[in-house]
Formats: structure tokens, C-alpha cells, sequence
């Protein structure tokens, strides 16, 4: 049996949500592929959204029309705003879930979407015609016939759990796997996969837990949301405690003791792990001076007893888990519901892909998330929405769709992911974002809604109000510059009072906000005229008057950086002919195939040499053209 629709989504975990959500309300008949459809949007790690840079990533897709900023206002426990000692380029939203909740309110809005629909089954191959993607067939024989397709695989292609000794051929939390795709991608379509390792730790059930022992984490009063469609008093509620303990010298003993029992150190994972988020097991060999480690203690929700134990990821065995977790200060009792695990999975090379994440070689056949060698659910959800945007462009014959390091965090993820591959799982952080000072999380939807709306996936309401905000915005940063302070009794009494230099002569109200020790709320009682502004518009005013000369500079940076991206490359290029670039950079350009010079220079082992020598062809080729 046949059945013909626009766009295939395999796969229902946060980037396949985000992908068949876009897809089907840029107006395709969209069909979502999931395992199972009671794990649709699952965390089976972390129970929360957000955190450094990823807290970025959530707004970034909002601002675009995306559902995981929404999702998660409705669904949050606990809400908190990270890095507020440090600039306001670095501050970073995280917030807690209720897991099954943030789980059934997302497959509400799959339902509620008008030409989607959802299918359990698992794929089991692709086809193509002409080498373009043509359709894929379920595991029930029916086979999909569609324009467009984008793999959201996650973590389930020949997924395998470790606990110590015990080994089980199943995805996360024990779902079922996807056995049969990776041999549709690898011997039907010649698709290079990788082999990949994360963990999670155990869960602990909160009446065995002594909370005294630890000391409580308290979410912000009022919350922040994650979307812009959102104020502060549309999400306030009562929020629950986190908890932080940490590691001692007997838990070190008992793991090193143990280790030869780890999966990790006897040689039975074979995936590489991840760098920057270590099992407990690799933090006390690889920090071994280190006399304790943070441990949060974490609910999954509201409506469970079940604390997630975050900074203790492990795949030891589970009587060692047992011992290991109950010298941990306040978990001398701990009961364990669910032991932790690693687990090892198949992934995509993601230098196989373009900027717009289509496959070079497969036409119409997209991938995202997990697939591509990344970590975490925020990195999904961003590619899984870029995906499912250009899925549906392909589908209706439209150009491309793409995000390029100067405009979002979601362009710097995918060109890391595109360009320089990942021999580990991928993660986002502020440090690999160069114009993260004009990449803050607040602006996001100043830098990214026209773009939402251009593509259809912004609103009139939604899209009337960010005008309006954006034009507030305009109109207070002018009038700020362009106000001079007198300097009177009241002035001197304020600027003494916060410990700034008095004036003698009229001074500019920008040119006092940008002095450390003030800012523009600060400066209030001086300025009797200001017009009443939300919150947020009137932290874009002091932000863009306080750090207006940063701002102006990276502005120049990137405006040199876009005359690199804007500099294309020809599809066709044969990097082994072109005289006057190196042997590595060859065999480098020719397995990326950059779509333009500044991707190409980004490609580790191509050097300024070999980027001029490509400038010198493009010039060759104009001239004859």
C-alpha cells in the first residue's frame, strides 16, 4: 500500500516535534514517525530546558515561530536566570519541568496541528529515484511517498543501555530501538555513521531523601519566559525547591574501587562520550585532585516522588550505584527507582549535510538533532525546527532557509555541526559564539521574528505587537541620547549615591548609563518624562545604550565576516585541480564542499593561504564571466 503526503518526519523526540510542527504549519501535509507516541517530546535525561547558551537556543526558536519556548512556560516547575553576576551576553534562562507534563502538552500541540499527523511505527528504509529522496517504508510495509523527509532519529538507531554488567539492546528509558535504520542509511544510501556515548544517572525516590543535609535552590520571583509571547504574571505560580549536595572522599573510594566493573574502563562502550557532561565515574579519574563534585537534586515533577540526581551520571553496576549514591550527604538512605546507564548509538557525519541541513548527495532528505552528533534538547529542537523549515521549502520548490553565525546561536550550532563535524556528542556553549555580545538570549526576537514571519511562521497578532515593541524600543534609545542631565542638587545626590563621579557641567543621560556603577534604571529619578515601558523593552534601551560602543564594533566585525558568507562557492568545484592549494586542504574542501568562502574557512586544516587562493579563482571566474 502507497500513501502520498508532503513531508515525512522519522522520529518524535524534541527535533522531530519542532520539524513536523513547521513543516505543517508552513501549510504541508506533514507525517511524524515515532517508536512510540507516549514518548513524544520524552526527557529521558535532564528534566529541564534551558541552561548556558542552550537558555539562547529556546529563545532563538521562539522568536522563529518555534514550540519548545511555549511548551516549557506551560509546563515549568521551577524557573531561574543563570549567569546574572557576569554581562548580559552570558545570561542564560533555565528552567525545571514536569517532564510528563512538558511530554503530553507538547503531543497536544502535534494534535492540534491541522495537516499533521502522527503515525507509531518504526521506519525501517528509504527510497530514492533519480538520487533524490522519494519516499520510506514503515515496518508495517506500507511504504510513504512524500517531497521532502527529515531523519529526527535521536539516540535510537542501534541503541544499546549499559548498566555495569547488564546490557539491553533498547533506546533511552528502555524504549524500544530502531534496529533496521542504520542499515537503510549505511548500505542503501552510502551514508558515513558514527558511534556515539551519553549517560544519565540514577533516580532516587524522594522519601528516602534527608533534604536537611543539603542546601535549597529557590527558582526567580517573578519567573522570566522563555517566549516572547509571554510577561512574567502569565506564567507566575508556585514554584517547587532544587536541592545541591556534593561528592566526598568515601564516594571517590567507592567508585575507584569499582571501576573495573564500569562499562567505560573495560572496554565494552564503544562510543566516544562527551566532553563537557562526564559520568561520575570519568570526572573522579579525570579530576582525581578534586575532593567533591557538585550533585543537584532535581524533581521530575510535580506528580512524581522520583529526584533526578544531576552531576552523578553513571553506568556502574547497580549494587555499586547503591553504595556509590548513599555517601552522598543526604542520600545515606537513598532508594533508587531507576538505575542510571549509558547508552551507545549510531549517528550521522554531519559534514555530510548543507548549511540548510539537506544531505549533499540525497536531494529532499534532511537531518536533525541527536542524528547529527549533538547533545542535548534545546541542540535538537533548533535543528529539528532549520530542518523542518527547509523541508517544507523543498517541498514547495522554495530557497533555502539558513542562519549564519552573526544571526543566531542556532547558525553558529549548525556550522560547527556542518563544517568542522564532531569526533564526540556536540554541545553549545557561549565560548564557541564570536558575536555572542550581539547574540544575546534577550533579543533574540529582534534579531529572528521577521524572519519567523517571512516564512510564515509568525502570526498578525504576534508579529503587530514585536513591531510595536521594536518601535518603543527605537523611539526611548533616541530620546535617551539625545537627553542632557542638568547638574543640580538631586543629580549630584544620586550620582554620590551610587559612588559616581559628580558633574559640573550638562551631561548626556546615555553617557551616564554607560558608566559602570549606574544604568538606565538607576537614572529614573533624573528623567521625570520617561514613558512607562515593559520590562523587556526597557532592558533592550539600557542594554543598547550602556554597551553601545561594543556593539558598534562588533556591528563592523560582522559586517567583514558577511562579506566572506556572501562570497559563494560553485557547487561543482574540483578542489584537486585548483593549482596552488595544499594536499590537506584539498582532501578538506572536497569532503566538505563548502557552500562559501567564510565556511570554508572555518574548515580545520584549510589556512588564509588556501582562502586566498580561492579568492584568486573566484576573481578569475567573474573576469571571464
Amino acid at each position: 500500500m502507497e500513501i502520498t503526503t508532503d513531508v515525512i518526519v522519522i522520529g518524535g523526540g524534541h527535533a522531530g516535534c519542532e520539524a513536523a510542527l513547521a513543516a505543517s504549519r508552513m501549510g504541508l501535509d506533514t507525517v511524524m514517525f515515532a517508536i512510540s507516541l507516549d514518548s513524544i517530546a520524552m526527557m529521558p535525561c535532564n528534566p529541564n530546558i534551558g541552561g548556558t547558551s542552550k537558555g539562547h537556543l529556546v529563545r532563538e526558536i521562539d522568536a522563529l515561530g518555534g514550540e519548545m519556548g511555549r511548551n516549557i512556560d506551560k509546563t515549568y516547575i521551577q524557573s531561574r536566570m543563570l549567569n546574572t553576576s557576569k554581562g548580559p551576553a552570558v545570561y542564560s534562562l533555565r528552567a525545571q519541568a514536569d517532564k510528563l507534563r512538558y511530554s503530553r502538552s507538547m503531543r497536544r500541540a502535534l494534535e492540534a496541528a491541522a495537516r499533521l499527523s502522527l503515525v507509531q511505527s518504526e521506519i525501517t528504509g528509504l527510497i530514492t529515484e533519480g538520487g533524490a529522496f522519494a519516499g520510506a517504508v514503515s515496518e508495517n510495509g506500507i511504504t510513504y511517498r512524500a517531497k521532502a523527509a527529515v531523519l529526527c532519529a535521536g539516540t535510537y538507531m542501534r541503541a544499546r543501555c549499559l548498566c555495569g554488567e547488564a546490557i539491553a539492546q533498547c533506546g533511552p528509558g528502555g524504549m524500544r530501538n530502531a534496529g533496521r535504520l542504520s542499515a537503510a542509511l549505511e548500505e542503501g544510501l552510502g551514508l558515513r555513521l558514527m558511534r556515539f556515548k551519553t549517560g544519565t544517572p540514577a533516580r532516587i525516590d524522594r522519601k528516602s531523601i534527608d533534604f536537611s543535609r543539603m542546601d535549597i535552590q529557590l527558582g526567580d520571583e517573578p519567573p522570566t519566559p522563555f517566549s516572547f509571547e509571554n510577561s512574567p504574571a502569565d506564567i507566575a505560580r508556585a514554584q517547587v525547591p532544587c536541592y545541591l549536595t556534593y561528592t566526598n572522599a568515601k564516594t571517590h573510594d567507592v567508585i575507584r574501587a569499582s571501576l573495573h566493573r564500569s562499562p567505560l574502563y573495560a572496554g565494552v562502550i564503544e562510543g566516544t562520550g562527551t566532553r563537557y557532561c562526564p559520568s561520575i565515574e570519568d570526572k573522579i579519574v579525570r579530576f582525581a585532585d578534586k575532593e567533591r563534585h557538585q550533585v543537584f537534586v532535581e524533581p521530575e515533577g510535580e506528580d512524581t516522588g522520583e529526584m533526578y540526581i544531576a552531576g552523578m551520571s553513571t553506568s556502574l553496576p547497580a549494587d555499586v550505584q547503591i553504595r556509590m549514591y548513599r555517601t552522598v550527604s543526604g542520600l545515606e538512605n537513598a532508594v533508587i527507582t531507576r538505575y542510571g546507564y549509558a547508552i551507545e548509538y549510531d549517528c550521522v557525519d554531519a559534514t555530510q549535510l548543507k548549511l540548510n541541513l539537506e544531505f549533499k548527495d540525497i536531494p529532499g532528505l534532511f537531518c536533525a538533532g541527536q542524528l547529527n552528533g549533538s547533545s542535548g534538547y534545546e541542540e535538537a529542537a533548533a535543528q529539528g525546527l532549520v530542518a523542518g523549515i527547509n523541508a517544507a521549502l523543498r517541498a514547495k520548490g522554495g530557497r533555502p532557509f539558513t542562519i549564519d553565525r552573526s544571526e543566531g546561536y542556532i547558525g553558529v550550532l549548525i556550522d560547527d555541526l556542518v563544517t568542522k563535524g564532531s569526533r564526540e556528542p556536540y554541545r553549545m556553549m557561549t565560548s564557541r559564539a564570536e558575536y555572542r555580545l550581539t547574540l544575546r538570549q534577550d533579543n533574540a526576537d529582534l534579531r529572528l521574528t521577521d524572519k519567523g514571519r517571512a516564512l510564515g511562521l509568525i502570526g498578525d497578532g504576534r508579529y503587530a505587537r514585536f513591531c510595536e515593541k521594536r518601535e518603543m524600543i527605537a523611539r526611548e534609545t533616541a530620546r535617551a541620547e539625545r537627553l542632557v542631565i542638568a547638574p543640580g542638587p538631586d543629580t549630584l545626590a544620586l550620582l554620590e549615591g551610587f559612588g559616581s563621579s559628580p558633574v559640573v557641567s550638562g551631561i548626556g543621560l546615555a553617557e551616564l548609563i554607560r558608566r559602570p556603577e549606574l544604568d538606565y534604571f538607576k537614572l529614573a529619578p533624573l528623567d521625570p518624562a520617561r514613558p512607562e515601558l515593559p520590562a523587556d523593552a526597557a532592558e533592550q534601551v539600557n542594554i543598547q545604550l550602556k554597551y553601545d560602543g561594543y556593539i558598534r564594533r562588533q556591528a563592523a566585525q560582522i559586517e567583514q565576516f558577511r562579506k566572506l558568507e556572501h562570497r559563494a562557492l560553485p557547487e561543482g568545484l574540483r578542489y584537486e585541480e585548483l593549482k596552488g592549494l595544499r594536499l590537506e586542504a584539498r582532501q578538506k574542501l572536497a569532503a566538505v564542499r563548502p557552500q562559501n568562502i567564510g565556511q570554508a574557512s572555518r574548515i580545520t586544516g584549510v589556512s588564509p593561504a588556501d582562502i586566498s587562493v580561492l579568492l584568486v579563482y573566484l576573481e578569475q571566474i567573474r573576469r571571464r564571466a
